[in-house]
């Protein structure tokens, strides 16, 4: 590990994209939606095991009230978000195209908060990592990945510093933005707490330069915070995409460099999303579990661009509602950023826990080009930040060569798209990678069943 000191610029990171910005919303401050008429809660907003109900039809829940959960390690209790009663059980289809139970509950409109809802006793990192979990907390910056369970840091790994990720490099998302220029107090008050319950003495606030007043009120709380040690800095990033994957924000941070196939825990690092921290000192002091989230609604489609204040659970079209409407016809919705998201075929869903965003575009931008012929100029290999070979990944799955695509480290893809973005072809790269990790994914469980099948 180098030595702890924090860096007066970022270190250089490889590939990558200069995609459109198009942060319309990062002035507009957060809008509080009213209370829906109905949420849906499925029962898995979070990787890891789903949860189970601890409710029935018919009956009443108050606003914090935990309605599901699990008792596997990875996994994140669920809250009622609203005051009502549960109207149904029932299956709904997600965004991955995955069948859920979810709870559906009808709102009285009176937002009773739930006896359950006090403020925990913190002591201790035992105590920290109960209180989080009870929280429901899951990565707000869209992984969706529990948070007790990332602060749970292996005996045998040592992690010196903490980045908290302000990068927000995808395209019209501002949610952290509006975090960090909102909630700064708390943002700095949740770093705290977690630094000194893990033990860590260096807090690298990485921040995209593209967001200088955001730079600036961060700098001038922790500036004015419980930091006599001096070990809180906020670092400006390049705005390049994608400056706030976890692995390239560690490079860029520490210099350092997660290995393949590897977490940022071997790396000494813990990586925590902004709204996450904020979130966990907002718990801490009120005990009110996480019920709502901030999320950009916006788009070619959308009439008024806003970051918007709901309920989980909230139907997206009443989102769509509350800003204004459509514009024009949407031709594409996505839950997510325009590089990463997930594409929606209607607005029918509901708000998870891990969504940051809700884009929608007209015809114009909705309309996929036609991809050609590959011309083999290695655009592809040069902007992807994991140093794979983006081509050779896609006809490896496209021809279902799972020897190929372990080669390749087809796992070891985030995803980003920047494969397809720099492409002159068009073609659908990361589309067709995506679907070769699954492929491999879906290898392994056979292989898993056969081998228990064999012991039997």
């Amino acid at each position: 590990m180098d030595q702890l000191s924090f860096p007066k610029r970022p270190y250089p990171t490889r590939g990558g994209v200069h995609a459109p910005h198009n942060k319309n919303t990062a002035h507009k401050e957060s809008l509080e939606m009213p209370v829906p008429k109905m949420v849906a809660l499925p029962m898995s907003q979070h990787i890891g095991a789903p949860c189970v109900p601890l409710v029935k039809v018919g009956d009443n829940v108050d606003v914090g009230q935990c309605i599901a959960r699990s008792e596997a390690f990875v996994s994140a209790p669920i809250h009622a978000s609203v005051s009502g009663k549960v109207k149904k059980i029932d299956k709904i289809t997600m965004p991955d195209g995955n069948r859920l139970d979810a709870i559906f509950i009808e709102s009285d409109g009176e937002q009773r908060i739930s006896p359950e809802v006090k403020p925990p006793e913190v002591n201790s990192i035992s105590d920290l990592l109960t209180a989080v979990r009870e929280s429901g907390l899951v990565g707000l910056g869209g992984a969706g990945f529990p948070t007790a369970v990332k602060l749970n840091i292996p005996a045998d790994k040592h992690v010196d510093t903490m980045i908290v990720n302000v990068a927000e490099c995808e395209p019209y998302i501002t949610s952290d933005h509006r975090e960090a220029l909102e909630n700064g107090w708390d943002i700095i008050s949740g770093i705290i707490t977690v630094k000194e319950f893990l033990d860590i003495h260096r807090v690298i606030v990485g921040i995209e330069n593209n967001k200088p007043d955001a730079i600036k009120a961060l700098r001038e709380i922790v500036d004015n915070s419980l930091d006599p040690e001096d070990e809180i800095r906020v670092l400006p990033l390049k705005a390049t995409y994608p400056q706030g994957a976890e692995k390239i924000l560690i490079k860029a941070c520490t210099g350092r460099e997660v290995p393949m196939g590897g977490l940022p825990s071997d790396a000494g690092c813990l990586v925590m999303n902004v709204g996450s921290i904020a979130f966990i000192a907002r718990y801490l002091k009120t005990g009110m579990p996480l019920v709502s989230r901030r999320l950009t609604v916006d788009g070619s489609a959308i009439k008024n661009p806003s970051n918007v204040i709901v309920p989980i659970g909230t139907p997206i079209k009443d989102v769509i509602e509350f800003v204004g409407g459509y514009k024009e016809e949407p031709k594409k919705i996505l839950m997510g950023g325009p590089m990463m998201g997930i594409s929606l075929p209607n607005d029918e869903l509901y708000i998870l826990k891990q969504n940051n965003a809700i884009l929608a575009f007209g015809e114009k931008e909705a309309r996929l080009a036609e991809p050609s012929a590959c011309i083999r100029c290695g655009k592809c290999v040069s902007a992807c930040p994991m140093r794979l070979l983006p081509l050779e990944l896609c006809n490896a799955a496209e021809r279902k060569d799972d020897e190929a695509l372990g080669r390749l480290n087809a796992m070891n893809c985030m995803e980003c798209g920047c494969c397809s973005f720099t492409c002159p072809a068009k073609r659908h790269l990361v589309q067709s990678i995506r679907m070769g990790k699954a492929y491999l994914n879906q290898k392994k469980r056979e292989q898993i069943a056969q081998s228990k099948g064999g012991k039997n």
